[in-house]
């Protein structure tokens, strides 16, 4: 018997291409994150996000996050689906942006206001607080807070005024091990706010992204029968990952199972040829 279900999507792609100055960057991208069901647990999404520098990921994330609007195709979110809208999907920079005028609770509450009526932005401020294990930093200004927590409280941020869906680009860069240990327990617990949580990591950290992903894409340029380039990088099917139908999500010490040591090299090679 599976462990879990699929149900309604929550992200989709439909035909994506973007174009610059007459240069394609995306070409014909589609694909859904589903409502993963898994019984007895509150089981949000992971994405893992690859490819290599200069591909078009940027590019990606600001149109999956609605703040830049493809040449060709759409985007929906939301269950029931819609068009996504800025401020739909939350987007999680590497300098974790704060106002260094605020203290730390007032930033979360600015970010909480822009969708909540100010009662329950505050009530939804002092439970986020807890969650992060920020609470005893309330009122302290960003500039008095270590990166680990201001990147929890850049996560919180996005997440109070977002719509389940929130973008980390490359959380893990420049940490050591202790603290990816850290910012993979916080995914962990994002995901398990909300049924519908869904969480994208874009990051060059292979290992560690796919350790936590339940699904996983690789964003890069197809070749013609000649063995040519095609414009415009893409995803296609046999690059989409379903690592919770493979048996390689949810698992403890992961890292250690062959199925999952041989995907990664698989990943590598598929990396390394395109």
């Amino acid at each position: 018997m599976p462990d879990h279900t699929y149900h309604e999507p929550i992200l989709s792609l439909r035909n994506i291409s973007q174009q610059f100055d007459g240069e394609l960057i995306l070409r014909d991208i589609s694909l859904d994150v589903l409502n993963v069901v898994r019984p007895g647990v509150k089981q949000g999404q992971v994405v893992g996000f690859y490819g290599r520098s200069g591909i078009g990921k940027s590019v990606l994330c600001r149109i999956i996050s609605g703040l830049l609007p493809p040449s060709t195709g759409t985007v929906q979110v939301g269950a029931p689906q819609r068009p996504v809208a800025p401020g739909d999907v939350g987007f999680v920079q590497q300098r974790y942006p704060l106002f260094d005028h605020r203290t730390l609770a007032d930033n979360l509450l600015v970010a909480a206001t822009r969708k909540h009526a100010p009662a329950d932005a505050k009530n939804l401020v002092d439970s986020y607080l807890e969650r992060f294990d920020l609470a005893p930093h309330r009122r302290k200004y960003p500039t008095m807070l270590s990166g680990g927590q201001r990147q929890r409280a850049a996560i919180a941020q996005q997440l109070l005024c977002s719509e389940h869906l929130i973008i980390l680009d490359e959380p893990f860069s420049g940490l050591d091990i202790a603290m990816i240990d850290e910012v993979k327990k916080i995914i962990t617990e994002v995901t398990s706010l909300d049924e519908l949580n869904t969480v994208v990591v874009v990051s060059h950290d292979l290992v560690t992204t796919t350790s936590i992903s339940d699904t996983l894409w690789l964003l890069a340029p197809e070749r013609d029968d000649a063995g040519q380039c095609l414009p415009g990088a893409t995803i296609n099917k046999t690059h989409q990952y379903n690592l919770a139908d493979m048996g390689l999500a949810w698992r403890p010490g992961l890292d250690a199972v062959p199925e999952f040591v041989q995907l990664v090299q698989h990943l590598k090679d598929e990396i390394r040829k395109l």
